[in-house]
């Protein structure tokens, strides 16, 4: 299933860092950035948090939450989101239904050899629940700077 800009985002939960969960439907009134990383604890995907994480306070300004996911298990976020001082919540994707909601796995090649991971995504849901933008194959320098810009900017056309 392929979600198109400006089309609700269907309702999903999931199991996230410090005992909760998730619901994307209790999220209303905020805006929302889910972002997918391929594994906890690795290079990139360690500045990427790092570099959400030091914009929070702005993106909290621009009435958005920020929410990670990845296949790792539950054990593993919570460890990646206290080493890092995260201040968001992580989502333990074990079973892949998040990211197939969002059609974020990939075949990939690492060292020549084919396997299927997360592809490096973000998306950008307004206060309504529907999908207000998307970032795919992302790059991670600059990348949460251009989605808190995005964030403000749809804050600020409300």
């Amino acid at each position: 299933m392929s979600l198109g800009i400006g089309q609700p985002v269907p309702d999903f939960t999931a199991s996230a860092t410090g005992d909760t969960t998730f619901s994307l439907s209790e999220q209303k009134g905020h805006q929302v950035v889910i972002y997918f990383y391929p594994r906890a604890n690795t290079p990139g995907c360690t500045t990427e948090g790092g570099d959400f994480r030091d914009r929070q306070d702005a993106f909290a300004t621009a009435n958005t939450l920020i929410v990670g996911v990845s296949r790792d298990g539950l054990r593993a976020q919570q460890n990646f989101r206290a080493k890092h001082g995260f201040t968001f919540d992580l989502i333990a994707d074990k079973d892949e239904t998040v990211c197939q909601l969002f059609d974020v796995i990939k075949l990939k090649k690492l060292y020549g050899k084919e396997h299927l991971g997360i592809e490096r995504s973000t998306f950008l849901i307004d206060a309504e629940g529907r999908l207000a933008r998307e970032w795919r194959g992302v790059k991670v320098p600059g990348h949460a700077q251009e989605v808190l810009e995005a964030a403000q900017a749809l804050h600020a056309a409300r």
